[in-house]
């Protein structure tokens, strides 16, 4: 999953974690667009940076790979402030969760600036939600209820007994980094 972020020169700029594009031989982007012929929504894609510390990429498609009906439906994210969150606020994660094709959930802040140790060792901040964060929802948008980017789902929690704990990347960490990337 990616966030459309930008437009430059002759690429469209999509924002993921670097987990997700790690090791990709080939780096398909399907946009989830109506079309009459599916086909057209798929296009290859390029690594741009990456920042294995923050879990953050940024990859891009060559604009003249896009068809012009996709490109008519497609948009840039409106981005957010994750500093302005509060706890209990509403959100709203998007993704591809467990490969089945665009997923939708809502849940709320849990908490803000939480802590959490990658398996690699690094520590990061994230904001915590109990909107579902499944396998496939990584690098997808998480959004406040005005529809703006307010960080990129990268992580759950998994283990028995434990529910409604995913993270996200806070924007106002990712977007520095992201910007750095492109």
């Amino acid at each position: 999953t990616g966030v459309i972020i930008g437009e430059i020169d002759d690429e469209l700029l999509i924002a993921t974690n670097n987990h997700v594009v790690e090791g990709a031989q080939d780096l398909p982007v399907c946009f989830s667009v109506t079309t009459d012929n599916p086909d057209d929504s798929v296009v290859t894609a390029e690594i741009k940076g990456t920042d294995p510390n923050h879990d953050l990429a940024v990859i891009s498609v060559k604009l003249d790979d896009i068809t012009d009906g996709i490109k008519d439906q497609i948009r840039i994210m409106e981005i957010g402030s994750s500093s302005d969150l509060a706890l209990g606020e509403q959100v709203v994660a998007i993704g591809n969760a467990l490969g089945y094709g665009q997923s939708v959930t809502s849940g709320y802040v849990s908490a803000l600036n939480r802590e959490i140790e990658t398996e690699d060792g690094t520590t990061n901040t994230y904001i915590q939600t109990d909107a579902a964060i499944n396998p496939g929802n990584s690098g997808g948008a998480l959004l406040n209820m005005q529809g703006q980017l307010i960080g990129i789902n990268s992580a759950k929690a998994a283990a028995t007994g434990v529910e409604g704990m995913g993270y996200a990347i806070p924007i106002d960490t990712a977007a520095p980094i992201i910007d750095e990337l492109e």
